[in-house]
C-alpha cells in the first residue's frame, strides 16, 4: 500500500510540475494534478478491458485443433 501511495503522490507532483512549468500558473497546475490522474484511471480501466478480450481470444484460438483452422477463419 505504501508503494501505491508514494506512486500516486509522485504522479500528482509530476502533473503539477509539468503544467506549472508550461503555464506558470499554480491554479492550472493544481487543476491538472487533480483531474489528470482521474482521467488516467478511467483510461486504464478500458485499456484493461481491451487486453482481457485479446487474451481471452488468444486462449480460445490456442484450443482450436490444427485440422480445423480453415473453419475458424470464416
Amino acid at each position: 500500500m505504501t508503494k501505491t501511495i508514494t506512486f500516486t503522490l509522485m504522479h500528482f507532483c509530476i502533473a503539477f510540475s509539468v503544467t506549472y512549468a508550461l503555464t506558470g500558473s499554480a491554479a492550472a497546475g493544481s487543476l491538472v494534478a487533480a483531474i489528470e490522474p482521474l482521467c488516467n484511471s478511467v483510461g486504464f480501466y478500458f485499456h484493461e478491458k481491451v487486453w482481457q478480450r485479446l487474451e481471452n481470444r488468444q486462449a480460445v484460438e490456442k484450443h482450436i485443433p490444427a485440422h480445423a483452422w480453415l473453419h475458424h477463419q470464416a
